[in-house]
Formats: C-alpha cells, structure tokens, sequence
C-alpha cells in the first residue's frame, strides 16, 4: 500500500472517530435519545474491510455498526441525523443508532439481535451466487456472537454450500460487561472454532488498517473464486463502554492503557511517517476530517424531524405499507 492510499483510509478513520465522538457529546446533551455503541477503537476493521471490498458487495453488522456504515457510503451528517431522529437521517430517524442501512451502497444493516445478521448474509451469499453476479456478503459480529446458535448454524450452512460469504470477528474481548474469556472455551472465540465446519479461520491485528485490507482481500479473491466461506478474527478494543449507560470500569487500568497505545489512527500515522508522509500532510487530513463532521453536526442540528405521516412507510421495497399476502 503506497501513501497517498494509506492516507485516504486514514482520513477516513479520522472522519469515523470524530463523528463517534460526535455522537458521544450530542447523547450527553440530550439531542441523541435512546442508547449508543460506539465503535471507536474499531475503525480499522470497518475501513481495512471495506478497502478490499467491491462497491456492489454486501455489508451485514452489528448495533454497534456506525463505523461500518461509514465505511461503506453514507455520510456523518446521513448518520448523525438518523441518531437525532431528523427527517435526513439515514433511515428517515426510524432506526437510530442500532439499524444504520444504505441498501444503496451495500450497507444492509446493522441488526440489535446478537448474531441474528449472520444467516441473513449466508441466504445474501446464496443470492449472489444464485445471480451469478460475484458479489460477497460479508458478516461482521462481536465475539460475544460466538457463543450464539445463529453462529454456528450460518457457519455450517455457508461450508456446505461453499458460499461467497465472510465471517469477521470484532473481538474486542468483553460481550457487553463480561469477558469473553471468562465464558468460552477455546482462546480464540471465532478462530479457533473454524475447523470444526471445515472452514478456513484466520487472526488478524484488527487496529491494523493495512493487515485487515490485505487479510480480507486474500480471503475475498478465495471466496470469490468458489473456494467457500472463511472467518477472521479481529483482535481490537472498544474506547468507550458497551453502550452510554457503561462506564467500563469492569475493565483493568492497565489493560486500557495497553490497548489505548495501539490505537489504529496513531499505528496508521506512524506507517505514513515511515513511508515518507510528512506531519504537516497528515495534520491537514485529520483538519479535512475535523471540518467534515462539524458541518455534519451543524446539519444534523438543524435538519427537520420526521413527517408524522411516513411513519407505515418503507415496509415494503416499493415504499408502501399495504399488507400483502
């Protein structure tokens, strides 16, 4: 990856944990009701993936999925405004934070169920191959997920079918205030239970922008090829508590601090200095990103609530609200 790319996904990371941050002071304020997950931590994973995807590939995350959104297309403003319930918000202020979708782009959601998304990306996958289209349907899942039916239910149905889907990770070691350790038997919660479906499992530095493109994209080409489904592990590290009622104080100081250092922005910045990138270039993207998301808040602000009267629509794909049998 030469520079001028890496800068383009820093950025991007930039534009992420800025807008996570925007949400974190607007739900203090009052103007986000309801709960967050942040994702910040998690950038890498969401941009490294998307990097090595294609625009017409499918997109299934978690309720903690703003990074992935944002990573696939839509805007800070398109989900800000959705966390603010504002008519221009991503879903029309119907999903809030928990249900970020851009069908248009591939984004086809973020699902609140634990693990529920994972069969509905094996029955993508399925589709894609039914079309022939070589489209990839990509599941991303916390690790709390491994221990949930849907898992290894999706898991065994997509190695059967040797389907174009992958199974990726987020393990940032605790499912919501508990730590996956303490529950799981193997050391690798999704890694580790590759090979009981045949299935190729692989680990990967989730805070690693660089290692997650090129993992997913050797992956990708694999699936793509009909060689069958595969699973990453992602090992990263959530700033911030499960949701805004956590403070995390569950977890140990030295932990925190551990993982605080091997931040992904600070990991990406430091491989663009060694690649030749001055400072002065990388402060003016962290600046570009910093303008995006402050206009982005601005708009969300003073964007319209929903019309009461599209509250039925959108049931259906063409819009409407009319039952069907």
């Amino acid at each position: 990856m030469d520079a001028a790319e890496l800068l383009a996904l820093y950025e991007r990371m930039a534009v992420i944990r800025r807008t996570e941050k925007a949400a974190h002071d607007l739900f203090l304020s009052g103007l986000v009701k309801g709960t967050t997950h942040l994702a910040a931590g998690h950038e890498a994973i969401a941009v490294g993936a998307s990097a090595a995807l294609r625009e017409d590939d499918y997109v299934f995350a978690t309720y903690r999925g703003h990074h992935h959104a944002l990573a696939r297309g839509a805007t800070p403003e398109e989900c800000l405004a959705e966390l603010m319930s504002r008519a221009t918000g991503l879903c029309g202020g119907k999903g809030g934070s928990m249900h970020l979708t851009k069908a248009s782009t591939g984004m086809l959601g973020s699902y609140a169920i634990v693990g529920a998304h994972l069969p509905m990306a094996v029955g993508a996958a399925w589709s894609a191959r039914l079309r022939g289209t070589g489209q990839l349907a990509v599941a991303f899942f916390g690790d709390g997920a491994t221990n949930i039916g849907a898992f290894h239910e999706a898991l065994n149905l997509a190695a059967v079918w040797k389907l174009p889907v992958l199974f990726v990770c987020e393990n940032n070691l605790y499912m919501e205030y508990t730590a996956i350790a303490d529950v799981t038997a193997v050391a690798q919660p999704a890694a580790d239970r590759a090979a009981a479906y045949g299935l190729a499992g692989e680990t990967v530095d989730g805070n690693d922008v660089v290692a997650v493109r090129d993992t997913v994209a050797r992956l990708a080409r694999r699936a793509r090829a009909g060689d069958g489904p595969a699973l990453l592990e992602a090992a990263t590290y959530r700033h911030f508590g499960h949701s805004r009622a956590d403070p995390a104080a569950y977890r140990p100081a030295e932990e925190v601090e551990r993982w605080l250092k091997h931040d992904p922005l600070d990991l990406a910045r430091g491989r663009l200095v060694e690649l030749g990138m001055s400072e002065e270039t990388v402060t003016e993207a962290d600046a570009r990103a910093r303008d995006v998301v402050e206009r982005a808040v601005e708009a969300a602000k003073n964007a319209p609530a929903p019309d009461p009267r599209d509250a039925l629509t959108d049931v259906w794909a063409d819009g409407g609200a009319a039952w069907r049998t």
